[in-house]
């Protein structure tokens, strides 16, 4: 009955991980929610171009044919570990860049793991098979294409030069930046998403992001971030930070800066409900 019990749970993980609900369903817009992961998405970029240590990150972004961001992707486990989430992907066709379009992206390993965590993780697609490959209806990172790890830290704008991966991945975890290991990781369509999105049924991400044939005024302030960002032009905005010590809660941070709860929640891309933890760092503000 107990092992019963954990399979059961550990299948209702891996559906909510990736974007499945079994409440409701009926009312679910897809429309609004895609909107807002739109939304997320810039707020999670803008955070990677003024993270210090990812010198790398914006090395590499200025020769990156495409951008994937997931604003939070989802680890935990019961009976075995899974992550999952939903992304947006951009791409740069002769110079300008085209999108979004709606992916989910989840993985399965086998192995108790204790806990679960939720990280923001941003892929550069840096070469035309790494964009090819993003356009099928799903990829396997790692055995449909080439996938590492990108260098972060003292030396890793050098590091750059002998990249040779098709898609390198940051991440966010924890208010640390880093590389991470998405190989074995499957990234697929959300076509219902693509549909509401662009309201047009039967949308692809081709006909989104070379073909062209749709787009949506709403996504106007992801491109101009990711164009800006790309052509070089954005220097690192560190801003002012609290680094979170234990006891800590948003609204003791607001009253302390004179910073409202709900713009720090947006600076950081905080949800509601979302915990803070000791070591992370929390924008209060952009510096100008």
């Amino acid at each position: 009955m107990n092992r019963r019990f954990r399979t059961m749970m550990a299948v209702l993980v891996v559906l909510l991980a990736l974007g499945f609900t079994f409440v409701a369903p009926a009312f679910a817009d897809p429309a609004s929610e895609a909107r807002e992961l739109v939304e997320k998405s810039k707020l999670t970029f803008e955070n990677f171009m003024a993270a210090k240590d990812l010198e790398g990150f914006r090395s590499l972004l200025r020769r990156a044919q495409g951008v994937f961001i997931s604003p939070q992707l989802l680890q935990g486990a019961f009976v075995f570990g899974v992550s999952g989430g939903s992304g947006v992907l951009v791409t740069r066709e002769d110079g300008t860049w085209n999108g979004p379009a709606f992916y989910t992206i989840g993985e399965a390993s086998f192995g108790l793991q204790a806990g679960g965590q939720a990280s923001q993780v941003v892929m550069l697609a840096l070469t035309e098979r790494g964009v090819t490959a993003l356009l099928s209806p799903s990829v396997k990172l790692g055995a449909d294409v080439g996938v590492a790890a990108g260098p972060v830290g003292v030396g890793a704008e050098a590091a750059t030069a002998n990249i040779s991966a098709d898609i390198v991945t940051y991440s966010l975890s924890k208010g640390l930046y880093g590389g991470i290991s998405l190989t074995g990781a499957v990234i697929a369509v959300r076509n219902e998403w693509n549909e509401a999105y662009y309201n047009k049924p039967g949308v692809s991400p081709s006909d989104i992001l070379m073909r062209e044939t749709v787009t949506n005024p709403h996504a106007a302030p992801l491109l101009q971030a990711v164009t800006k960002a790309a052509s070089g032009s954005v220097k690192m905005q560190t801003g002012r930070h609290h680094v979170v010590e234990k006891g800590d809660t948003l609204s003791g941070i607001s009253r302390r800066y004179g910073v409202s709860v709900s713009e720090l929640r947006r600076l950081n891309n905080i949800a509601e409900g979302e915990y803070i933890y000791p070591g992370q760092k929390i924008l209060l503000a952009p510096s100008k």
